[in-house]
């Protein structure tokens, strides 16, 4: 990238290919493109064009955008009166990590580079050009302004139609200017214009606009939204070009919601120097891409997606200043705002419609993150969850749902019905964070809400006094009972995590309280939830408030039926396992990977009845429960995320167990066959009841980015097949090993865990099992081991060249093998 890095204006030599990126060169313009800065983002099409994106405010989720308003709907460049993307052939899309790069053909060589630099609320757009021959072209850039609110959306009341007002347009020292309120909008460069122009329009090739209906029939393509209010401008600048020589010109989009003083200091920092602002973006990026380097031999794909899922990590970090906290009830109410919070910062769920503040989609994020060793945006995400909940729902343990950039709280007030499940895995993230980080500041800080969150939950979810948990949970069908399946698993979880955190601090009440719930769960699990003629955990139990049907099993075939086998419970003195049983565990898995239930990329929403398989084939091999809900073989990305997971704690990593997950996630990801964006996790994969987005109006897409579907991808492979398992907060680290089957090698470096890392590597040579650590600017107590392949046997055993005491332990992984070692160790076991 050394030819986009010189200034506002540069004429270097041509970059050669960067390693780190993906291209796209059929259907440019039916796929989105995203770049993403901690304070700003934009999304358009890979032909550098801008069509009416997204449906919370249907048609306005793309386009620029500064947490919590957008700034313009596109930003057009035509050369010569040709306009790029239209008149000029978008040839070829890149992503980078951190950046995207369309090259066009033509007379003129165009390469344009958007990137988002972190801590500004800007934008910056270069266009490269290259001639053959000497000449001045003229260089016309049109904007058009929609200033708005990321809330109210298309269906509350007040609606954002209600909300938007008309913008306003002005031509300043070279910039064009947009106002609407506070809301103020900067667009330009360095260079002079000779010339500019305001008016109602200025969409490029997009003029005039279609508009998008607010339902009902709609064209497959459209330019704006009813909502819509903005306006245009365009500036047209000379540039010379030499023969042969590349010339960079930098555009800057920049905004503010604190009025127009604010959004030009954000545009002239923008625009002071993006060479080097690319320069600092690239090296953070490649600092990310450092961290959790995993050498896959045997599965090359996995290996690549775990690259790309650590960046995908990074480009979902948001952060909004000033948030005012209320509660709008679901989008009927406008009350006003019971506090403020000074900043926020959090994993954006999804883009372009979820690019906010969620607990669920944050705390199964958590995972992959602190694999990648993201740990400060968990952190932050934790905080952000806790200080607006404890606003919103006076300090009452309640976690909120979902929070919009503003501050308004769209569910998860103490008046709304959940999500349950939510609140009873906030402990476990706490838990989570301080065991890779050895931090106690982090258990500190949110161990009172941790205890006021379970709390919480008994004193008001529990109105029959049985341990099962009413309210709202993952999903939300016809004919569910009120008790949820994954709000009792992550509840148990939950209890133990909080146990131990408590035990660490020394508090004896809270860890026995909190013990003696989990105990209970567990024992009375199995029996309450196992449906044997279904080979599956019921999906709920019936509604407590009839007597006739009390904790009556549900069972239909949702996705969250395999938690059970996917959230880990540690309990003291025992191996860390799931909360099902080996046995049911083995069947329910084994029933989850029949078509009925896995299609092409991953795990179905609801799996199919005992007539047909997913490809509608009378007769297959599936459960005989008759269930009345109707089968949704569309596959998430968090849905096949939970199934991998679920699998590998069983130790089931072979090519039809774990790997069918694992490659799913990989191949919606980073298979050109199948992305939509390269190198981006969407949200949803192609699936016979969810058609791939690619063929679907822009404004009716699921998400081209979601951050969960990295779960998937980062904790199998360090958790579970690279066997990293951290205790810091009572200065242990276990790493055992499992190689998949018929793989010989898995290693990672850099493998963050509190102020140090590791490096792990577990090889099969022969007969010969080997695990090597090696340990930087750490001191833990460490248990080095691996687990036996299947039918094998230990015959010998070294540790860093000399025989050594070791234990063999029994897990629901299988045969273990663990060594006592005090840092670095070469761990050798001859098999038979």
């Amino acid at each position: 990238m050394t030819a986009l890095m010189a200034g506002t204006v540069s004429a270097t030599a041509s970059s050669p290919p960067q390693p780190n990126e993906l291209s796209e060169t059929t259907r440019l313009a039916d796929r989105r493109s995203l770049v993403v800065g901690d304070r700003a983002y934009a999304m358009g099409d890979e032909s550098g064009l801008y069509p009416a994106t997204g449906w919370h405010i249907r048609g306005e989720m793309g386009g620029f955008w500064t947490q919590p308003i957008k700034l313009l709907d596109g930003l057009w460049f035509g050369l010569d009166g040709k306009w790029l993307g239209k008149d000029v052939t978008a040839a070829k899309y890149t992503s980078g990590h951190g950046y995207s790069r369309i090259d066009y053909s033509g007379a003129v060589q165009v390469r344009r580079t958007d990137f988002v630099p972190d801590g500004l609320r800007a934008t910056l757009v270069g266009l490269t050009l290259t001639s053959a021959t000497a000449k001045t072209v003229s260089l016309d850039v049109d904007a058009h302004s929609e200033l708005m609110s990321s809330y109210p959306w298309g269906w509350t009341k007040p609606s954002a139609a209600d909300a938007n007002l008309p913008d306003t347009g002005a031509y300043t020292n070279g910039s064009l200017n947009f106002r609407d309120r506070d809301y103020a909008a900067y667009v330009g460069s360095s260079l002079r214009p000779t010339n500019h122009a305001l008016g109602p329009n200025h969409r490029g090739p997009q003029d005039p606009a279609v508009i998008c209906p607010a339902d009902g029939t709609t064209p497959a393509r459209c330019d704006d939204s009813l909502v819509g209010k903005g306006t245009g401008g365009r500036l047209t600048y000379d540039v010379a070009l030499k023969p042969g020589r590349e010339q960079t010109i930098w555009f800057a989009v920049a905004g503010s919601d604190d009025g127009a003083a604010a959004a030009q200091r954000e545009y002239n920092r923008a625009l002071a120097n993006p060479g080097k602002l690319l320069q600092a973006k690239a090296a953070a990026r490649q600092q990310i891409d450092q961290k959790t380097a995993v050498d896959l031999p045997g599965d090359r794909l996995l290996q690549q997606s775990v690259e790309w899922s650590k960046q995908n990590l990074a480009d979902s970090v948001q952060e909004a200043r000033n948030l005012r906290i209320r509660d709008v009830n679901e989008g009927k109410d406008y009350p006003a705002p019971v506090g403020t919070i000074d900043t926020a910062r959090w994993f954006g769920a999804g883009f372009p419609d979820y690019p906010w503040i969620f607990a669920t989609d944050g705390e199964y994020t958590s995972y992959a993150a602190v694999a990648a060793g993201q740990f400060d945006t968990v952190k932050a995400h934790l905080k952000a969850l806790r200080d607006i909940s404890d606003l919103l729902n006076a300090r009452s343990g309640k976690v909120a749902h979902e929070i919009v950039p503003t501050g308004d709280v769209y569910f998860g007030s103490n008046q709304s019905a959940g999500n349950t499940d939510e609140t009873v895995k906030f402990p476990s993230i706490v838990a989570l964070l301080w065991r890779w980080t050895g931090d106690d500041h982090v258990r500190d800080d949110f161990y009172d809400f941790s205890v006021r969150n379970l709390q919480y939950v008994y004193r008001e979810l529990d109105k029959d006094n049985d341990g099962w948990l009413e309210g709202l949970a993952n999903v939300e069908r016809s004919g569910m009972g009120a008790e949820k399946l994954d709000s009792t698993v992550y509840l148990a979880r939950g209890l133990r995590d909080l146990a131990d955190l408590a035990a660490s601090k020394h508090d004896r009440k809270i860890q026995q309280w909190a013990t003696a719930r989990a105990a209970d769960l567990e024992s009375r699990f199995e029996a309450q939830w196992w449906v044997p003629q279904a080979l599956g955990y019921a999906d709920s139990v019936d509604d407590p408030a009839n007597p006739a049907n009390d904790n009556t099993p549900i069972f239909q075939r949702h996705w969250t039926g395999v938690t059970p086998m996917e959230a880990e419970l540690v309990r003291p003195g025992q191996p860390t396992s799931p909360l099902a049983s080996s046995e049911h565990a083995a069947t329910a898995l084994t029933q989850r990977e029949k078509p009925c239930y896995t299609g092409e990329f991953g795990l179905f929403h609801t799996g199919t009845g005992p007539t047909s398989d997913a490809a509608g084939n009378p007769g297959a091999s599936c459960d005989p429960v008759v269930s009345q809900v109707k089968s949704e073989r569309s596959i998430f990305s968090l849905n096949t995320s939970i199934m991998a997971v679920a699998e590998g704690n069983y130790g089931r990593l072979g090519k039809d167990q774990q790997q069918v997950y694992t490659t799913g996630n990989a191949r919606i990801q980073l298979d050109p066959k199948v992305w939509e964006t390269p190198g981006a996790m969407p949200e949803i994969a192609p699936s016979p009841d969810s058609p791939a987005n690619i063929g679907r109006p822009f404004y009716d897409r699921s998400m081209s980015l979601q951050a969960w579907g990295t779960y998937g991808v980062l904790w199998p492979v360090v958790h579970q097949q690279l066997g990293v398992d951290p205790d810091l907060g009572r200065n242990r680290i276990a790493v055992v090993p499992q190689l998949p089957a018929g793989q010989t090698k898995v290693a990672g470096s850099n493998i963050r865990l509190g102020r140090g890392s590791i490096d792990v590597a577990a090889r099969l040579a022969g007969k010969e099992l080997r695990t090597d650590l090696t340990v930087h600017n750490l001191k833990a107590d460490f248990t080095v081991g691996a687990v036996i392949p299947v039918g094998a046997k230990l015959n010998n055993l070294t540790l860093n060249g000399r025989a050594t005491p070791y234990q063999i332990v029994t897990t629901t992984r299988g045969t273990e093998v663990h060594v006592t070692a005090r840092g670095s160790a070469a761990l050798r076991i001859t098999l038979t």
